[in-house]
This record gives structure tokens, sequence and C-alpha cells, in this order.
């Protein structure tokens, strides 16, 4: 396609593609719970390289950035597009995690067939290619379709990407993986204001710094992006935050696996403090920490300022042993009370990440945990789980050459599915133990105590009552994990995985649309439940006054179930007094 002054016009079309269901249907809301960053990191990165004109001065790149989470991708129109440009263009499947691949090659087959030239990046391609001597079968069938695979980060590289598609010189193999980029000074990560306008609150999402210098078994970061610490300087995060603001969005979701351990954390904080209140400008964050950063000085109390409501912490499990086993030597059970009601304090709402299927769960186990970080715990939210050998992991490299069955379906590895074999649990009872994890916490009893000790400690109520009913409803009705969720699921007859069939008209809709109305229903009567102990909650004249042991109420340390319920957690407490002893000496 040329314009009336000769110009040529390179269409470049990124899609962050979803998975399917349990059905074979594409997961999809009319509007999403996040936006994806890496859609934003490359959408950002695409929009400085157009602007740079890196295909010459008589060529112009048109970029269109589709979540498909949210957005039909229409492959046709796609392809019609590209020949419009005189095959001019390419598609690029960013971000694309394990349980997405199978997804982004589904979208990729017919492209191919029309000769449009497609490239597969993301956390799949770079774990696999990081950690596995061999080359997976899916990765093959990738390469065999003629799609050129990406690993590593983009910053820097996506201008010779672009260029050889031009040139009609694209590579099969792109591996950056040796040479990670500085995140200093690049484009900022940035998603058009209509694809923001289809997530609920119109978050936007950043990294304001990659690499963790743990060494988590289950980690797919550490191996893909580093364990040291690389970050975007205090003015770029400036930058990012009124580009968005200009945009309509004052929310933020900072991507960093562990923004405590970002080596800028206190110039970011007191940037965002300064702006906050300095020009009263109204910012909200959520950020994801590790179990000790509250220990850092001023951590929690900058954040705080900074404007973060939400916090999620990588509890994991609260069995010594287990924390042993995935090398999360970081995290100490006898800190876990006292660093959630640091969070508390300081009016944020937790949310820990907590995985079952460590050696040494068990059914039992998994339940009396749950009931003992219930009582005990002044936690809010959870999110469970399965311990999944995630391609890029350790935890995959180590059965993979070991030769232990894993389910070659992609599309399970989703942290919510079962994909391989447990040393005691059945793949039943393990399936089983999942499932009444998320009902055994979420009990109408312990999401009232939730509220109450959020009205103690003065958290804003009506965000605890968002999280809670996405939390306790979401899995039980569209069963999909919550992070995953949306509001009103959308599903397409077409829009079905190739190895299940088409369903015929006259059996879809009607079916679709009972399930919808009953979904919504359901929805509806338990988001009036929550509401209605919401408005109790505060009407309730001595609500300040509420405590439990969670909050801080006296047990004796020797008194919390916590620390003594295993000989591991009674060790743990042994380990800490001695310590502690030697400290005072």
């Amino acid at each position: 396609m040329a314009s009336a002054a000769g110009r040529r016009r390179f269409q470049l079309i990124l899609v962050k593609p979803s998975r399917y269901d349990d059905d074979g249907y594409v997961v999809q809301w009319w509007r999403s719970v996040m936006p994806s960053n890496s859609l934003a990191c490359l959408y950002g990165i695409a929009r400085d390289a157009a602007e740079r004109r890196v295909l010459g001065p008589d060529v112009d790149i048109d970029i269109e950035a589709i979540d498909e989470i949210n957005t039909a991708v229409r492959v046709d129109e796609v392809i019609a597009r590209i020949r419009a440009a005189g095959g001019f263009g390419m598609v690029g499947l960013v971000g694309v995690q394990s349980n997405q691949f199978p997804r982004a090659v589904d979208i990729a087959r017919p492209l191919r067939a029309a000769g449009v030239p497609v490239v597969i990046g993301g956390f799949h391609v770079s774990g696999c290619l990081a950690m596995l001597k061999e080359t997976p079968p899916d990765i093959q069938e990738a390469l065999d379709l003629g799609i050129s695979l990406f690993a590593g980060e983009a910053e820097g590289r996506l201008d010779r990407v672009l260029q050889d598609v031009a040139a009609g010189t694209l590579a099969p193999v792109y591996d950056y993986l040796d040479d990670l980029p500085s995140v200093v000074d690049v484009p900022t990560p940035a998603l058009p204001p209509e694809v923001l306008a289809r997530t609920l609150n119109q978050h936007s999402s950043f990294d304001a710094g990659r690499g963790c210098p743990y060494q988590c078994s289950f980690c797919t970061i550490i191996n893909v992006q580093g364990r040291q610490s690389r970050r975007r300087s205090p003015d770029d995060v400036e930058r990012l935050i009124r580009q968005s603001l200009a945009s309509g969005s004052g929310r933020f979701f900072i991507t960093d696996d562990n923004f405590a351990r970002n080596k800028d954390w206190e110039p970011i904080l007191d940037r965002i403090i300064a702006m906050r209140e300095a020009e009263g400008l109204n910012l909200r964050f959520s950020i994801q920490v590790d179990a000790l950063a509250y220990k850092i000085p001023s951590f929690v109390e900058k954040a705080a300022r900074a404007g973060v409501r939400q916090v999620f912490i990588g509890l994991e499990n609260i069995n010594p042993a287990n924390l042993l086993a995935a090398k999360k030597r970081q995290n100490k059970i006898t800190e876990y009370r006292e660093m959630l009601l640091a969070w508390k304090r300081a009016k944020v709402v937790t949310y820990a990440g907590y995985i079952l299927g460590f050696p040494n769960d068990t059914p039992e186990s998994i339940r009396a945990d749950i009931e003992i970080i219930k009582a005990e715990l002044p936690l809010d939210i959870i999110g469970f789980y399965f311990l999944t050998p995630l391609p890029g992991s350790e935890d995959h490299k180590v059965l993979a050459e070991k030769g232990v069955w894993m389910d070659p379906d992609m599309n399970k590895y989703d942290l919510e599915h079962c994909v391989t074999g447990h040393a005691t649990m059945s793949r039943e009872a393990w399936i089983g133990a999942y499932r009444d994890a998320w009902t055994t916490y979420y009990t109408p009893a312990h999401i009232e105590t939730i509220m109450r000790r959020g009205a103690a400690t003065r958290t804003v109520l009506a965000r605890l009552v968002t999280m809670l009913f996405v939390y306790a409803e979401v899995m039980a009705v569209e069963n999909v994990h919550p992070l995953q969720g949306g509001l009103l699921r959308i599903k397409r007859r077409r829009d079905r995985r190739p190895s299940v069939p088409i369903e015929p008209a006259w059996r879809f809709y009607p079916k679709f649309a009972v399930e919808t109305v009953w979904k919504q229903a359901v929805l509806t009567k338990r988001l009036a439940s929550l509401l209605l102990l919401y408005a109790r909650i505060r009407r309730d004249p001595n609500r300040h006054a509420y405590l439990d042991t969670a909050l801080g109420a006296d047990a004796g340390e020797d008194g919390l179930a916590l620390l003594t319920h295993t000989q591991e957690a009674r060790d743990a407490v042994a380990h800490s007094r001695k310590l502690a002893a030697l400290g005072a000496r």
C-alpha cells in the first residue's frame, strides 16, 4: 500500500493471545481484569521504532495492539489488511506464556498458510530455549510451520526483526537470552486508550525493573530475565506515569516480580510520593514483593505514601520443609504474622500466592494449614495454585531430564491444572485438595472475619469487597483463576480449539445464553450478600475495636499453631530464638 506521495505502509499487528478453557473455547471477557504488560512493552518499543523510521524515511509503520482476553482476533481481516499493503507487514504474538502457546500457534497457522510473517515471543519460547537441551515438540511444530521465534527481551532488538521482515530475510530464531538489555532510557510501556478501556478500572501496567535475586525452583523469571536487578530510572517511571495520566489512567500494576529488590525502589517511590503530595495527583498502585520486604527500612511506609493499595506477596506455604524444598529459603514462618501486620498498619490489602502440591502436602495437611492461616495470619486474599513445572523453571528441567511424566498439553500449564504426579497424593486427591482450598478459605464466616479485620485496621472496605468478590466467586462460578478473570464471559462459537468440534448454532447459542443468565444471577446474589455485609460492618460502632489472634491478640509464641503444627515449624522457632540470643550478646 502506498500513499499519493509514494510512501509505503508497513502493517505491524501485535497480539497477546489468550488460552482455551476446558471446553476448548478461548477465554475471553467483555472487560478483563488486567492489561498485558508484555503487550504494553512491545507497543511502546514498536511506536518508538515507527517514530525513528527504522524501515527508511519513506516507510510508515501502522501498529495495532490486540489483547485477545478482551478482543477477538479476526485472522481473515489481518490477512486482508496485510495483503492490501502488498504483503508488507507481520504479526507478532507477544508475551506468550506456556498455557497460551497452543492458542498462539493456532492463530499463526492460517496466517502462515497465507504467507504472512509471524514471530512468537514470550516466556514459553524463552524458557524452553534457556533451560532445555532438546527442542520440545510444540516449539519444533512452530518452526516447521515457518513461524519465527524470539527469545529474550525486545528493547533494542525489534528494529532488526522489522528490517528482516521488510527485506524478506526473517530468521527462524532470534536468541538474545545471553544479552539482557538495559531498561534505562528505553521506550516506556504504553497501550492505546481504546485497549485500556477494555479492562476493569482501566489499569495500566509497567515493569519498573526486571530480575530477582532468589532461586525459587518453580520460578521462570530468574532463568529468563536473570537474577540481577535491571531497572528503569525514576525519570522513566515518572514519564510513563504522566503519559498514562494524560490517557486517563491513574491506576497501575507494577509487574516487577519483586519490586522490593529493585535497587532503585526508594528514589522511584520518592518521585511518586512527590507527585502525589506536592501535585495532588490521584495515583494508585499494586505491587509484588517478597515476604522479607517489610524489613527494609521505610519500604512499607513509603509504599503506602506512594499510593500502594494492594501488595502481592509470595507467601507460598506455611510448612518450612516445603519452603526449603522449593528453595524459598527467604521465607520465615516465624515472621509471617509480623510481616502481614506491617502491611495492615499501612492500610494495604494483602494478597498471597499459595502453592499446593509440595512434597509434604496431603489433602489433610493442606486443609489444616489453611485453617491455621485463617485463625492466625491477618491475610486478606489468597490465590491458590498447583505446584506446576513451568517450562523455563528448574522444576521443569529436572523432571524433563529424569523422564518424569508431564502433561504434553501446554494449554494446561496455567497453575490451575494438575500436569504431573505427586509423591503421596493421587491425581484425583491433588485436584480435590486444590478445589477444597478455595471453599475452605472463602467461607462466609471467614469473609466476614477478613472484613472485620479490615475495618479494625481502617482499610478501605470497598476495596476489600471488590477483591473478595473476584477471588471468592470467579473460581467457583467461571472455573478459571481470578487473575484470568473478568466481567461477563464471552464465547465465540467458531473460536474453538481445532481438536474440538464446532457446535451447531442451534445448540451453542441457547446453551451459552442459559449459562450466562445463570452465572450472572449467582454472581449478583453473592455480590448483594457482600454488600449487605459491608453495610452492616460500616454501621457497627465498635468496628474499630475488633481484635483476634491474627491482629495481635496475645496467644503467646508457643500458643500459635503456625509455629507448632509440624516438627519443621518447631525447629524454625528454635532456630529463630537461637539467632535472636546470639544477636543480643
